[in-house]
C-alpha cells in the first residue's frame, strides 16, 4: 500500500527561484550630490580667468590675475580701505541686508498668506505689488532720498522694497498650491480654523516661502550696491563703487568676491533650514 501510494504520487521538490532586484531608473538629477562637479567647475573658471588675464587678450587694467586679487584682499584685510577696516565695511553691509530681510519676512509672509486665503486681500494688494515689483531699485532710488533722506533708513527701505515682493508672492503661491482635498479631509476630521492654518496651510506653503526668501536674498545682495550709493561711507557696495572711480579693478574684484562668498553662505543657511523645516520637499 505504501509502495502504491509512493508510485501514484509524484513528489517534485523545486529549487528556490532566485529573484533579481531591478533598480528603478532615476529621473532628473537624482539623489547624488553635485558638490564635486561644482568644485571642479569653480577650479576651471579660476584657471580660465588666470589664462585670459596672463595671455594679454584683455588689458591688465581691466582684468587682474587671481593672484593679484588675492594679494589685494590680504592688503585690505590688514590695512582697510577708504578709511575703514574690512570688517567695518562687511558689518555695515551685513547689518543692512539682515535687518532688511527680517523686516521683509515679517511683512511679506503674513501679507502673502492673507492674499492666498482672502480674495479681498488679494484684490487690494495684488495691483500695487505687481506694479512696483518689475521696477529696478535704481528707478525709485531718488524717491528714497527725497522722502527719507540719506541716512540708514533710506538704504534699508530700498532693500526691504526689493525683497518684499518675492517673499510675498511666494507665500501666496504656496497657499494657492495647497490641494483642496487636504483641506476637506482636515475639516471632515473636525479641524478648527486655527488648526487648519497652522497644521495644513502653513506647512504646505513653507517650502514656497523658503524658496521666496532665497530669491529675495539674491535680489537684496544685487540691490545692496545701489543702496550704498546713497551717501554711504561704509559697506562692500561703497567699497566697490569707490574703487571703480579710481579704476582699482583689483579692489572691485575683491568686493565682488566678498559679496559672492556672503551670498553663498546665506544660501547654505537657507538650504539647511529647508532640510530641517521641510524634509519632505521634493520627495512626494
Amino acid at each position: 500500500m505504501t509502495d502504491i501510494a509512493r508510485g501514484d504520487v509524484d513528489v517534485r521538490i523545486s529549487k528556490p527561484v532566485a529573484h533579481r532586484l531591478v533598480k528603478m531608473r532615476s529621473f532628473g538629477i537624482g539623489e547624488k550630490s553635485t558638490s564635486s562637479i561644482s568644485i571642479v567647475t569653480g577650479i576651471l573658471l579660476i584657471i580660465v580667468w588666470w589664462a585670459v588675464a596672463r595671455s594679454g587678450l584683455v588689458a591688465h587694467l581691466f582684468l587682474p590675475t587671481p593672484q593679484e586679487v588675492y594679494t589685494q584682499a590680504i592688503a585690505i584685510y590688514h590695512d582697510g580701505y577708504a578709511g575703514a577696516s574690512l570688517w567695518e565695511h562687511l558689518s555695515a553691509s551685513l547689518s543692512r541686508i539682515v535687518s532688511a530681510a527680517l523686516i521683509a519676512c515679517a511683512l511679506g509672509i503674513p501679507v502673502g498668506l492673507a492674499m492666498g486665503l482672502n480674495r479681498w486681500a488679494k484684490g487690494l494688494l495684488d495691483t500695487p505689488i505687481e506694479f512696483y515689483w518689475p521696477l529696478p531699485p535704481l528707478s525709485y532710488l531718488p524717491l528714497m532720498i527725497i522722502w527719507l533722506g540719506i541716512g540708514e533708513t533710506s538704504k534699508v527701505t530700498l532693500l526691504v522694497l526689493a525683497m518684499f515682493a518675492p517673499i510675498c508672492l511666494s507665500a501666496q503661491a504656496g497657499v494657492r498650491a495647497l490641494p483642496i482635498e487636504r483641506v476637506n479631509a482636515a475639516l471632515s476630521l473636525g479641524a478648527s480654523r486655527w488648526n487648519l492654518f497652522f497644521d495644513i496651510v502653513l506647512p504646505s506653503a513653507l517650502p514656497e516661502i523658503l524658496t521666496g526668501i532665497r530669491i529675495a536674498l539674491g535680489v537684496g545682495w544685487g540691490t545692496l550696491v545701489a543702496a550704498e550709493l546713497i551717501a554711504a561711507t561704509r559697506g562692500i557696495g561703497f567699497m566697490i563703487m569707490s574703487a571703480s572711480q579710481f579704476l582699482a579693478t583689483d579692489v572691485v574684484f575683491v568686493g565682488i568676491c566678498i559679496i559672492a562668498i556672503c551670498a553663498f553662505a546665506f544660501t547654505l543657511v537657507m538650504r539647511s533650514l529647508e532640510t530641517w523645516l521641510v524634509p519632505w520637499k521634493g520627495k512626494s
